[in-house]
């Protein structure tokens, strides 16, 4: 039985560039010791928590798909939603993501908004 570990992401500041990589769980060097194979994680988002730091409202939109694309059918969370002034807007669900998907996204306004999430990786 697996035994997955809890996975904090971020906080990382959205930017206006919509095409932005936020988060991906690949791992680079799968080599190992000798008999052993490694595989790829994957990762459980189960919380997304986007922050205004700001005193005006911004908005944000969230895809999960392939590195630094946001095309139409991928939008997961916020597309173009509104975080009120010095507040925030809390996700909770069950998003997995595979070592070859990314939360991509970002915000209308540069750093008015900041990401943060929990969740779990395991291996398969």
């Amino acid at each position: 039985m697996a035994s997955n570990r809890i996975i904090s992401v971020g906080p990382v500041a959205l930017t206006t560039t919509l095409t932005t990589n936020i988060f991906n769980c690949a791992i680079t060097s799968l080599t190992g010791p000798t008999g052993i194979t490694l595989t790829q994680p994957y990762v459980i988002l189960r919380h997304i928590r986007i922050v205004n730091k700001t005193g005006t409202a911004a908005t944000f939109s969230l895809y999960k798909g392939l590195t630094g694309a946001n095309t139409a059918g991928t939008e997961i969370i916020g597309l173009g939603t509104t975080v009120a002034a010095n507040s925030y807007f809390d996700w909770y669900g069950m998003l997995r993501f595979e070592s070859t998907d990314y939360l991509v996204g970002g915000a209308g306004t540069g750093t008015a908004l900041t990401l943060q999430a929990e969740g779990e990786v395991g291996f398969t």
